[in-house]
């Protein structure tokens, strides 16, 4: 909490209780909504936040009244020694919600030691329950690992284990139905996340671009949906679960339907920076204070002007053929 004891707010009174930390620009797959055809520059190791530099951030985030991290790439799974540095991570002090998203790859030969580690919610991107397809989303041939270790992940209790799609019209819009299915039979909350059109990746134009309000309405034809009450570490998913289900399923909507007045999240780049909005260039240096010799109250500053520096409001939300500059693997999914 900051030192007056009120918690982590910005400038338009919304509580900050989330924070997402990229821990590598790193990926072992290339998909075509995130990565450019041509590559991408790789930061230099001495560019990377240490682990112990997050730690440090991150128990300075919970003093601020941080509550909730996950942890995010690139691919997070690909960095050595994360193992050691989650179970770091679970035991930070008011830190109450540990979650790691990953693309699947990696997850099941570490399921076992994750759990050991502390972590219990997991979030895997996964964009196509068809193999060939799966691989040409994604440059690789891995939906069997990947969906073996979405099993193994249920087999050990971990909860909730939420599947994230990526809603691509021409792509993968056919197989809607058969995510929210997935609900039905089993308890995955499935989301389905609408295209963002971020500088630089293949599928740059809005003619890619889906609605949620046409994918709720595809849905819907499966049965009624029933809204499920928000948690406080809830993101920003419009959740929903047919009677009876096992499962859920929830709508991201950051074009269509916009959910910055509910926003509660700052984000920390692999690189060390503090960024307010995913759909905002806007950054804050923290690690060049930080290598600098910055004390954890100077430090306690750069956060909180992080949060007073958040928009109201994203600008693409008012047009969904509007490509930003900044790339998602190099800030953080």
């Amino acid at each position: 909490m900051k030192e007056n004891g009120t918690p982590l707010t910005d400038a338009y009174k919304r509580r900050l209780n989330y924070l997402r930390i990229s821990i590598t620009d790193r990926c072992n797959l290339r998909c075509i909504y995130c990565m450019p055809a041509g590559g991408v520059p790789k930061l230099r190791h001495g560019d990377i936040l240490t682990y112990e530099e997050i730690l440090r951030l991150s128990r300075i985030a919970a003093d601020l009244g941080i509550e909730k991290i996950r942890v995010t790439g690139g691919e997070p799974l690909v960095r050595k020694g994360v193992l050691d540095f989650l179970r770091s991570m679970a035991g930070i002090p008011g830190i109450r919600d540990l979650a790691l998203t990953t693309n699947g790859v990696l997850l099941g030969e570490n399921l076992e030691k994750l759990k050991a580690a502390g972590l219990k919610r997991l979030n895997i991107s996964l964009d196509s329950l068809r193999p060939e397809r799966f691989r040409e989303i994604t440059g690789h041939d891995a939906f069997h690992q990947v969906w073996e270790a979405v099993q193994g992940a249920r087999r050990l209790g971990f909860s909730p284990i939420r599947i994230n799609m990526v809603v691509i019209r021409g792509r993968n819009d056919d197989e809607i139905l058969d995510f929210a299915e997935l609900s039905l039979k089993h308890p995955y909350h499935i989301r389905y996340i609408e295209y963002m059109p971020f500088g630089g990746s293949e599928e740059g134009h809005a003619i890619h671009h889906v609605p949620s309000s046409e994918i709720k309405k595809m849905v819907a034809g499966l049965g009624r949906l029933q809204p499920v009450s928000r948690d406080p570490f809830d993101g920003p998913a419009d959740r929903y679960r047919f009677e009876g289900a096992p499962g859920e399923i929830g709508f991201i909507s950051p074009i269509s339907h916009h959910f910055c007045a509910v926003c509660n999240r700052l984000r920390l780049t692999a690189s060390g920076r503090l960024r307010p909005c995913l759909l905002s260039d806007r950054e804050l240096d923290v690690v060049g204070p930080l290598r600098n010799g910055a004390s954890d109250r100077e430090l306690s500053e750069i956060f909180i002007k992080a949060a007073m520096n958040k928009p109201y409001a994203h600008s693409p939300a008012r047009d969904s053929s509007t490509a930003f500059s900044g790339q998602m693997w190099s800030i953080g999914g």
